[in-house]
């Protein structure tokens, strides 16, 4: 089942993509106890509203997602988004290494946090900054969206505390992170943060996750992998991240980009003004932004 947050006639909702055409609002689904937002929704999913949207889904009237305007699924995103750097072994090879890494494949995952301000929606600008940055750099990536609260979570069990899965545009200032060798100054731009178009749920999604990911720059494909090609898999990463931290419902996991980034080419093919830049998974769906 596909989620998402949309406008429709001038109103904001949250609602169901039925058979990939019809969009059910959630306004028409849920009489009493409407979720405010994804987080709610996510927090409450198998207490209050799986069963509900089991049963009426079918049976209330829908518009045409042709008719609405998407949005970015999570409005908000309090705790910001937990990034892997460098979790496949090609891109590995195409960036220069800031870190020291043995025979340049991490032995450990990085970390890294990415601040989001407001995420960008489908369709939306991504910003150029260019009083900061003529390095701005696309990343496509799977994102994880937690579905339950856990701490020490064993590797065999980390599909459990999965709510579904989105697609994840790391735009980076690559300037500012090479200048500040950490990377969170040059993650957190504001309107530098797609995300979308949907959130998957897990079980429309097999585990282990195989998805093809792509990414297009004017209609060039630079990206093309998928995501068995993980360093560190789903299991890893979830049960890594939960020892000794807590993770919450509506927590956000980027597991990282593939390699055709643009500062991997020679020259490099860095984001000018008017490019659109189109994000790729199978099973999840497409996104596309302008730069701006």
């Amino acid at each position: 089942m596909k989620y998402l947050r949309f406008n429709y006639e001038g109103n904001e909702d949250l609602g169901i993509l039925i058979n990939e055409e019809t969009v059910i609002p959630f306004k028409k689904i849920f009489k009493e106890n409407c979720p405010k937002n994804f987080t709610e929704f996510i927090e409450n999913f198998h207490n209050k509203y799986e069963s509900i949207i089991t049963e009426l889904k079918d049976e209330v009237k829908g518009i045409p997602l042709k008719n609405v305007d998407l949005k970015a699924p999570l409005k908000e995103i309090p705790r910001g988004v937990i990034c892997l750097g460098k979790n496949y072994k090609e891109h590995v090879k195409e960036v220069p290494s800031t870190m020291d890494l043995k025979n340049g494949i991490p032995e450990f995952p990085i970390y890294f946090f990415k601040l989001v301000n407001e995420p960008v929606g489908p369709n939306e600008v991504i910003s150029l900054h260019q009083e900061l940055t003529s390095q701005l750099d696309y990343e496509v990536e799977l994102g994880i969206i937690i579905g339950k609260e856990g701490k020490d979570i064993p590797p065999e069990k980390a599909e459990e505390y999965i709510f579904g899965y989105t697609i994840i545009n790391d735009v980076s200032a690559r300037n500012l992170q090479t200048k500040h060798v950490q990377w969170f100054r040059g993650k957190g731009l504001n309107n530098t943060c797609p995300i979308g178009p949907y959130l998957v749920d897990k079980s429309d999604i097999k585990f282990p996750v195989q998805l093809n990911i792509q990414s297009y720059v004017n209609g060039e494909l630079r990206q093309n992998s998928n995501t068995k090609e993980l360093i560190f898999d789903i299991n890893y990463i979830i049960s890594d991240l939960s020892k000794g931290t807590t993770l919450k419902p509506g927590d956000i996991i980027a597991t990282g980009t593939p390699s055709g980034v643009g500062m991997g080419f020679k020259p490099n093919k860095f984001l000018k003004a008017g490019d659109v830049v189109k994000c790729v998974i199978e099973g999840i769906g497409e996104m596309s932004n302008m730069v701006k």
